[in-house]
């Protein structure tokens, strides 16, 4: 118990220092981008007038209520105590919603969307590493290529092939939208139905490109522990087959935890472009619209937000790890 205290206190505070480090980077880098937001947002209000000295009172109005006038280590600081309560200020792009209302009708949809189906490809590309590996055969000289091959192509790419393929030639998919243009969110079976179709596409482009790297890293690892020595003493002395090849996808699956662990963020930061490509109502779409729109509050909340998801997803596979392989409560004791 004393070495898995020391092994979670450890994992938490490297993380905590991480958070840190990413919220500051989040409020900085959109800040560094170039032009002026606010002054397009006041021309708007101020077209038709013709008194400088009035435009520019429209201005400093919306400067002010912006808070873009004040330094920026003092505007870090009105945003960090505004975040920590929900606030992230107004969307410059879509003035006068609020961030957290964007954020929170668009988060929803990412988390059902992604981490299903990274968490299905993890599960189906380790399943057919260890039919590959113990079985061999077809899967192993014929289906894992394929879906090594299907891994290599970028996010992009695959949502590209999806939906022209199911989309536009056989048209057996919606295009784009989390649900029908023509309906308005609701319980009803024909909009549940609606979101099901339109989940379709995007999930499985997720799915496919996450076999692949999963799937040869586990055949890897169970080849590695089906050549161990205690595999070929425990057969020596009878034991049967069924419970060592067990002993076997256990030890071999512990590295592919910690994989998992490694890998969520470049899965989600690539993925998101998988929304974009569908027009998925998820935090891809809403950070492409704040890139398009100089939208620094927008994009903070939406970075800050998917900093967050993939730190906690990381933690909690890091939390786990340590329950599931005994190995590391020894090392701390050590």
């Amino acid at each position: 118990m004393k070495g898995l205290k020391k092994y979670y206190g450890q994992k938490i505070l490297w993380y905590l220092l991480t958070l840190v480090f990413a919220v500051i980077l989040n409020f900085v880098l959109p800040r560094l981008m170039p032009g002026n937001p606010v002054s397009g947002i006041a021309s708007k209000a101020a077209s038709g007038m013709t008194d400088a000295s009035a435009i520019q009172k429209v201005y400093e109005e919306y400067a002010e209520k912006f808070g873009v006038n004040l330094p920026l280590y003092q505007q870090f600081f009105l945003w960090l105590k505004n975040a920590l309560h929900g606030d992230f200020g107004v969307s410059f792009s879509q003035y006068p919603r609020t961030v957290s209302d964007i954020i929170q009708s668009a988060v929803w949809w990412t988390l059902a969307l992604q981490l299903p189906a990274i968490i299905a490809g993890w599960i189906l590309g380790n399943l057919l590493g260890a039919i590959a590996a113990y079985i061999r055969g077809v899967f192993d000289k014929v289906i894992l290529p394929v879906f090594l091959f299907i891994g290599n192509i970028p996010a992009f790419g695959m949502a590209t092939i999806m939906l022209t393929i199911f989309a536009i030639n056989l048209k057996i998919a919606p295009a784009s939208g989390g649900y029908g243009f023509d309906l308005i969110p609701n319980m009803s079976w024909t909009f549940v139905k609606s979101v099901i179709a339109h989940y379709q596409l995007p999930f499985w482009s997720i799915v496919l490109i996450t076999i692949g790297g999963q799937a040869i890293g586990m055949r890897s690892m169970a080849i590695y522990e089906l050549n161990a020595d205690y595999v070929k003493y425990s057969r020596f002395l009878g034991i049967k087959d069924r419970k060592i090849v067990g002993y076997v996808f256990h030890n071999a699956m512990l590295p592919q935890i910690t994989g998992l662990a490694l890998s969520l963020g470049t899965m989600i930061g690539g993925n998101l472009v998988a929304e974009i490509i569908f027009s998925y109502p998820g935090l891809g779409t809403v950070l492409l619209s704040a890139v398009n729109g100089q939208d620094y509050p927008l994009l903070s909340a939406c970075t800050l937000i998917i900093t967050i998801m993939v730190l906690i997803a990381n933690l909690v596979v890091e939390l786990l790890y340590g329950i599931i392989d005994p190995r590391v409560k020894a090392n701390q004791q050590d």
